[in-house]
């Protein structure tokens, strides 16, 4: 493909993200490896060009621009090479005209950033949430140890027990090592949210929000197969991935529960008031994962934001019914809003008088309210918030 076709390529492609940002629709993931899927004729050279250029547009653009084209002209507005390329070619973008309209810079929809600088992101810190995020693992302690683990790549020592950062487009899937579960990707910020939790062999520990289990695996490696771990999650597609991980990875998990949205209480009565501890790894906006899926900032509205934190209240007041009295509850979420956050802990402390927050000592993140925060800027992690709370006996 000519360098004129790859632009042209990522304009298309930019107005199906958009279209489906508007609609909620598939990520921009998904789109660009059905694309690659069906479009034999690009090459990896070109494959890997159009991706820079659609991340590049999307990342350059703060509210949903209204085209794709009005995107990647605000990304060549800094790049005269790339605009060059809208030469009129059979294959590329049409010249541009005169007062054509570009998409608008920024870090998110206006209403958006007025509520990140409200949580004190604005700035650097708001800036770096549209940067590209390294890549992290962690080393499978029931397998592996960091110290003498051999890999391919290295990587650097993170501030967790088992964690590495590795060179960004690293291909570790390929790997002997990830096949076999010696190591598992996972971004050092929910390392951290793991080791915040302190499960040890012998406890009875609740994953409440487990997904495809990535924090239940780093669980089960510091509980080393003794006790009882539970994974449960109303999402039976992701439920479904943590079985064939769990024994790739030697992992033991007791029990894995699909639940019934407004019956998870219900359904988790064999543990009510009998955990050690439970972790939530909340649902939530992911406004600490845009260098991850920075088109997510367009899917995000104030209706929708609303209806997670009515939702994370909701996980809390479960939670708290399956923990033992001495036990504690881990909040996590990968947002850096306050209301979903410091905010939300301190909303739950003010209406459950037997519960109190207890104080991290994490290698990173500074506190906030009732916890700690992470993000990328001061820490190189995505952006999290994570409070423990115990139950007073």
């Amino acid at each position: 493909m000519t360098p004129a076709a790859r632009v042209q390529a990522a304009i298309g492609l930019l107005d199906q993200i958009i279209a489906a940002a508007r609609a909620k629709g598939a990520p921009a993931d998904r789109i660009l490896a059905d694309w690659f899927r069906s479009s034999r004729f690009a090459g990896s050279k070109d494959r890997r060009a159009i991706r820079e250029l659609v991340y590049g547009a999307i990342r350059a653009c703060g509210p949903i621009p209204q085209s794709g084209r009005a995107a990647m002209l605000t990304l060549a507005e800094d790049d005269p090479a790339l605009l060059l390329q809208f030469d009129g070619s059979g294959y590329g973008p049409a010249p541009v005209e005169e007062g054509e309209l570009v998409a608008e810079r920024g870090i998110a929809p206006g209403w958006l950033t007025a509520r990140l600088e409200a949580s004190d992101i604005s700035g650097v810190e708001a800036q770096a949430l549209l940067g590209r995020a390294p890549l992290d693992i962690r080393v499978n302690a029931l397998k592996a140890d960091r110290a003498s683990l051999e890999l391919p790549e290295q990587g650097e020592n993170l501030p967790t027990s088992q964690g590495l950062r590795l060179p960004f487009g690293t291909q570790v899937e390929q790997w002997p090592e990830y096949r076999d579960g010696l190591i598992e990707v996972q971004d050092c910020g929910s390392q951290l949210a793991c080791e915040a939790v302190a499960a040890r062999p012998g406890e009875t520990v609740i994953d409440l929000c487990a997904g495809a289990g990535g924090k239940t695996l780093a669980l089960a490696a510091a509980m080393r197969g003794e006790g009882a771990l539970i994974a449960a999650d109303v999402d039976r597609g992701r439920l479904s991935r943590l079985g064939p991980r769990a024994e790739r990875a030697s992992a033991m998990v007791s029990h894995t529960v699909l639940l019934n949205p407004g019956r998870e209480a219900e359904m988790l009565a064999d543990w009510q008031g009998k955990a050690d501890a439970v972790l939530i790894d909340a649902p939530c906006s992911g406004t600490g994962t845009w260098r991850r899926n920075p088109e997510a900032r367009w899917r995000l509205d104030e209706s929708s934001l609303a209806r997670l934190v009515t939702l994370q209240r909701q996980i809390l007041g479960v939670a708290a019914g399956l923990v033992r009295p001495g036990g504690r509850l881990i909040y996590v979420t990968c947002s850096l809003l306050d209301e979903e956050g410091a905010g939300q802990v301190e909303t739950f402390l003010g209406t459950h008088g037997e519960w109190n927050a207890d104080p991290l000592s994490l290698s990173l993140g500074r506190s906030r309210g009732p916890g700690t925060r992470l993000t990328p800027h001061q820490d190189g992690t995505d952006g999290f918030f994570i409070a423990r709370l115990g139950k007073r006996c």
